[in-house]
């Protein structure tokens, strides 16, 4: 696939690729992802068949620039450029904190026809310990001096990666473009961090919401990812639920696919 750029509102070039044909359908990354690492690529593969799918570098990754400071309403602006490039509409796809910015970028009006989504790691009980007041601030800090390793291993410990998980993770190749991307976990934890601390979502956050919604979990994700996605559900207007039998937070494509394919395809 080749790569495309469009400028967002404030002149950060975001880099795309398009794959397959059909109606525009977007996908937006989960944190530490781009295109060339994580789910884009796969995804964009499965669902080609049946649609001109749009995998892009969110701001500061990959090939896309990141222009300072950071807000959520400045990476909903680049969703909103991606929309008009694509033709002036799209469906929407996204996991993990990509979920989250999604639901966000319904909430505020673009045109979107129908939203998806997978996983918003959102804490809303006593299921698990929160996210601590102080892990953003320290996340910054790391990242203001330049400490993405440590930084990138916060992450990991905040998202219960088993601390030997993380030992092995920095001995393969991959830890290198994690730590290129690190400066953008400020991004995902600001979008996500506010619902991360084991309170009840606000009734009205997302009312705005007029778009068909989807809200998927994993049979095999733990307890309280599972309970944060029926809490979603139950604060956004008419939204749809789907377990996907086997599957956890690391969603297989060829399993998350093929769920977005028919509730983007249906007449209802």
């Amino acid at each position: 696939m080749s790569t495309e750029t469009v400028r967002s509102k404030d002149g950060t070039t975001i880099a795309f690729s398009r794959a397959g044909s059909g109606p525009a359908l977007i996908f937006v990354d989960g944190a530490l992802c781009c295109r060339g690492f994580g789910p884009a690529e796969p995804m964009a593969k499965e669902l080609a068949p049946h649609f001109t799918v749009i995998t892009y570098d969110r701001r500061g990754r990959g090939e896309s620039s990141n222009t300072q400071p950071y807000s959520v309403e400045r990476e909903v602006e680049d969703l909103d450029a991606l929309i008009q490039a694509a033709g002036g509409s799209a469906y929407v796809v996204g996991v993990s904190s990509g979920a989250a910015l999604a639901l966000e970028a319904a909430n505020r009006g673009l045109a979107i026809k129908k939203v998806a989504v997978y996983e918003a790691p959102f804490i809303v009980d006593d299921t698990r310990t929160p996210i601590g007041e102080d892990f953003l601030p320290q996340l910054k800090q790391l990242i203001a001096a330049d400490n993405r390793s440590a930084a990138v291993k916060q992450f990991m410990k905040a998202v219960q990666v088993p601390a030997i998980g993380i030992l092995m993770m920095q001995l393969m190749p991959a830890w290198r473009k994690l730590k290129a991307v690190a400066p953008t976990l400020v991004h995902d934890i600001t979008i996500v961090g506010p619902y991360q601390h084991g309170k009840p979502l606000p009734a009205g956050r997302w009312s705005s919401i007029t778009q068909p919604t989807l809200v998927m979990d994993g049979s095999k994700s733990p307890e309280w990812m599972r309970n944060a996605q029926r809490a979603l559900a139950r604060v956004v207007p008419g939204a749809k639920t789907r377990t996907l039998d086997g599957q956890t937070h690391m969603v297989n494509a060829k399993v998350l696919a093929p769920a977005v394919s028919e509730f983007f395809t249906a007449t209802q």
